[in-house]
């Protein structure tokens, strides 16, 4: 009877517009679609009394955190082993306009990148940093995990998840870091190009499974793919961006009763 009253309240808050009281205002210009920014809703944080095990009792909008089914982050491991259509990036060079919402730092992206995955696009809105990352592989966690987050014509979004690992200098951070804002700021030029393809890794077999946001409100219907290859930034690097960011990555989450695939 419990597990029927949770399901019962999600399809309440569903139905009620709860389980993305932000929608309507972070997949617009400067603003997150992933990350809340400091300014919206409730505090929140990734320690304390705003950590993630209180998130759900924070705000009604945010009870998805705690009773949801499909949360995000999850230990990656034995997956099934799926003849996949894949997933296609298309992206573009975009200018560096750059924010700290005061959670990640994050880039929002100039529109014309894309990703095509099993044939649909999915238009590129921005892409951020956790550390240490957010997922696991196999126990495992790595240094960092960088977030691409798209969004669909029909308003679904998609998510590719990228691990860093301790490494070479990775040149396509390099401006990225260079202007990373050191306090909580609206989002700025940098006045330069980046090119987004080089922060992928080279291989491209990845793990795909239904989601959700990974910060408050925690909504569900999110498709992950995150990739099986990790790539690398310099320990100086990462100790950057881990001086701003101590710890912003969520704990791991059931998979509950949900398929992880993984690419052949």
């Amino acid at each position: 009877m419990q597990t029927l009253s949770r399901r019962r309240l999600i399809q309440t808050l569903a139905v009620t517009g709860a389980l993305c009281p932000i929608c309507t205002t972070l997949l617009g210009k400067g603003a997150s679609a992933e990350t809340a920014t400091a300014h919206a809703g409730p505090h929140w944080t990734y320690e304390g009394e705003g950590g993630p095990e209180h998130w759900g009792a924070l705000s009604p909008d945010f009870k998805v955190c705690e009773l949801g089914f499909e949360q995000t982050p999850i230990d990656i491991k034995a997956g099934i082993r799926s003849q996949l259509t894949g997933v296609q990036p298309m992206f573009q060079a975009t200018p560096l306009n750059i924010l700290n919402n005061g959670h990640t730092i994050q880039v929002n992206c100039a529109p014309g990148s894309k990703t095509l995955i099993d044939g649909q696009p999915f238009e590129l809105l921005q892409f951020h940093f956790h550390h240490p990352s957010e997922h696991k592989l196999n126990g495992r966690s790595f240094d960092l995990e960088l977030h691409f987050v798209h969004k669909s014509a029909a308003g679904q979004l998609a998510v590719l998840g990228v691990f860093i690992r301790n490494g070479a200098d990775n040149a396509a951070l390099t401006p990225i870091w260079a202007a990373m804002p050191k306090e909580t700021t609206p989002e700025a030029d940098a006045g330069q190009m980046i090119a987004l393809d080089s922060l992928l890794p080279a291989g491209r077999g990845f793990f795909r499974y239904q989601g959700s946001l990974t910060t408050p409100p925690c909504s569900e219907g999110v498709l992950w793919t995150v990739f099986k290859d990790p790539i690398e930034a310099s320990p100086a690097q990462i100790a950057q961006f881990a001086a701003l960011f101590p710890l912003n990555a969520r704990p791991i989450q059931n998979l509950n009763r949900r398929f992880l695939l993984e690419s052949i």
